[in-house]
């Protein structure tokens, strides 16, 4: 029995193991720090490109917040898949996503098309901490028809009290909290009516 114990107890963590994806450093696109849990020291926020052959226009977020008893960053949130962007070094110019620390402990997102067809955007994406889970608090989204001037748009949601402005007008919006594990375009797209 002991013997049957002591092998699914080290056969388990093994089996989590398997399960995490092991980042290739080749693949990061942008990584920011902050202090995303309010605890006073440093965290970190990565963008990370998919893994070769893989749907490669969609980007994944990584969170690591520092571990309460150590000096070290712990993964708190794996969001493959979410940002759509080029991540590729010959890539046309105006697709890059990107990431920066803003405010005290919020982290912006950042994604675009300015340079390929006549449908050209940009979107944020804004990323807080509540509650001990990573959720979107904003939304900012931009687009234009670089043929037809009246075709264009614009919507900024702030999920956390629920106030949106579509193309400059106040709109009646409910908060919201929407984890960001939980997330994608199509949400961003119907809350702005889209």
């Amino acid at each position: 029995m002991f013997k049957f114990v002591l092998i699914a107890g080290l056969a388990l963590p093994a089996a989590f193991t398997t399960r995490a994806e092991q980042i290739d450093p080749t693949r990061i696109v942008d990584a920011a720090t902050g202090d995303w849990d309010g605890d006073g020291r440093a965290d970190l926020a990565l963008l990370v490109a998919p893994e070769e052959g893989a749907n490669d226009d969609q980007i994944g977020i990584y969170l690591y917040l520092r571990d309460s008893a150590h000096e070290v960053l712990r993964l708190s949130l794996a969001a493959p898949n979410k940002i759509w962007g080029s991540t590729n070094a010959d890539g046309v110019f105006g697709q890059e996503p990107s990431l920066k620390a803003v405010g005290k402990s919020s982290i912006a997102v950042h994604s675009q098309n300015s340079a390929i067809g006549r449908d050209r955007w940009d979107q944020t994406l804004t990323v807080a901490y509540r509650n001990k889970q990573f959720v979107v608090a904003g939304y900012t989204y931009n687009h234009y028809d670089t043929l037809d001037p009246n075709a264009a748009g614009s919507c900024d949601y702030n999920a956390l009290t629920g106030k949106l402005q579509k193309d400059g007008k106040d709109v009646k919006a409910e908060p919201r909290v929407l984890p960001i594990a939980e997330w994608n375009d199509d949400t961003g797209q119907t809350i702005c009516g889209q």
